[in-house]
């Protein structure tokens, strides 16, 4: 089976930064939700556009733990002094070890004077103390967390294999979108006929599943679903039994 992949088109890229007069990029990398990682010459080729164009890069770099065999997770700002100056690179250990309820994340300002503006901006919101337990739990997780991390990718990317197989066998009307990283699975339903709020609707009220649709993500995601495989096979399991049922009722309703 063919697998399709997103790839950037640098030229609609560098028109918008110039159209629009952009002066902030934000990147996301590995790429949510449609799990690409990036390239180094992928990554490249976005920064000195954006050099050229004297454009900062947000860089959200939150789920770099989650990438698969065969690929590599690159920080942007690693890749040139140039590009460290004109980084801001946002990690956390908030996806990798299931932390988002104690509110910590990490930023990186390489460059001193962007850095002194965004403490002055996060003070201003209240965001300039973060709580003792979160500091804990964050280098709790960092200085030893490895080898629950690696059993837990090794878990979710069988469940990514699971997933692919029952979509072939069971339901081929919905096809995968092959991530390279992220545990945030991209579906194409586009062979059911519907789309954005119906997608929505048929997800919800005949599957009986709390998906994200992905008309959220813009007029290009309206024949998507997207999926969090960081789940317990069991569940994971059921949903696609409810999904196949749902799809099964569906193509009848058409005959």
């Amino acid at each position: 089976m063919k697998r399709r992949k997103y790839e950037i088109d640098f030229e609609d890229f560098e028109r918008k930064i110039i159209e629009n007069n952009v002066k902030l990029f934000i990147l996301c990398s590995p790429h949510n939700p449609v799990g690409r990682v990036w390239k180094k010459w992928e990554l490249k080729k976005l920064g000195d556009i954006c050099i050229k164009h004297n454009v900062y890069v947000l860089s959200d770099e939150i789920h770099s733990d989650f990438v698969y065999p065969g690929y590599k997770h690159t920080m942007f700002n690693t890749l040139s002094e140039a590009y460290e100056k004109i980084s801001i690179t946002c990690t956390a250990p908030s996806k990798s070890f299931n932390l988002a309820g104690l509110q910590i994340s990490n930023i990186i300002i390489p460059n001193i004077e962007i850095r002194k503006k965004i403490k002055k901006e996060i003070a201003k919101v209240g965001y300039s103390s973060v709580g003792i337990m979160g500091i804990v739990a964050c280098q709790a997780a960092y200085e030893e967390g490895e080898e629950w991390l690696n059993e837990l990718k090794q878990y979710i990317y069988s469940n990514l294999g699971y997933l692919r197989n029952y979509l072939e066998d069971n339901i081929p009307e919905i096809e995968l979108v092959e991530p390279e990283g992220t545990y945030l699975v991209w579906l194409d339903c586009s062979k059911l006929g519907i789309s954005g709020k119906k997608l929505e609707e048929f997800i919800i009220h005949k599957a009986g599943l709390w998906l994200d649709v992905g008309y959220i993500f813009g007029k290009e995601g309206d024949n998507y679903i997207r999926v969090n495989i960081a789940c317990p096979k069991s569940i994971l399991d059921k949903a696609l039994n409810r999904l196949e049922k749902a799809v099964r009722e569906l193509k009848n309703e058409i005959k």
